[in-house]
């Protein structure tokens, strides 16, 4: 019984010192360049329509309950998303919207895991039909995320999807 006990702490120490130890806040983002004026871009990223049209997490359950309340591309304006495991459950608000430039959004997922993200994009006018676009999130690890981030960094696992997104909005935005 008291190795048992020993091995119980042993384990917690180990956890919380990785906890304490592990980078708990991220900023990941991915950028591209998009054949399109930053006026056309900027207007259809702003809709939360649009998303499940160039988002991969929205493409993984086409099944998915989706509502959208308030005034799509303003400040306020909200997206309910319910699906199978791989998209989950949550909710995503418009915080910010400087017309032509940055769009932010808070999103809350509720299940798999109970996460508060913030999400970013912004638009910079290269040329006249040429368009850089960043799209990113910032966040901050709470346990046990902290301790899977070890073996799964944010980095990787969102920056394939924000790389697969950006292709396919610039395929979709490109292509009419």
């Amino acid at each position: 019984m008291t190795l048992f006990f020993y091995l119980i702490i042993g384990l917690i120490t180990f956890f919380a010192f990785l906890h304490a130890w592990v980078k708990k806040d991220y900023d990941i983002n991915r950028t591209v360049v998009i054949n399109k004026p930053r006026e056309e871009v900027f207007t259809f990223i702003r809709q939360l329509k649009n998303q499940p049209l160039w988002n991969p997490w929205f493409q993984r359950d086409p099944n998915a309950l989706m509502k959208y309340k308030g005034d799509d591309g303003k400040v306020g304006a909200s997206f309910y998303w319910k699906g199978n495991r791989k998209v989950g459950e949550g909710i995503q608000r418009i915080t910010k919207a400087k017309q032509g430039r940055v769009y932010e959004t808070r999103i809350l997922f509720v299940k798999p895991v109970k996460v508060n993200v913030l999400t970013y994009m912004g638009v910079k006018e290269l040329e006249e039909e040429k368009t850089k676009m960043v799209w990113g999130t910032k966040g901050h690890l709470a346990f046990p995320l902290t301790i899977i981030s070890i073996f799964y960094s944010p980095e990787k696992a969102l920056g394939e999807n924000f790389d697969k997104g950006l292709k396919d909005l610039k395929k979709l935005l490109e292509s009419c």
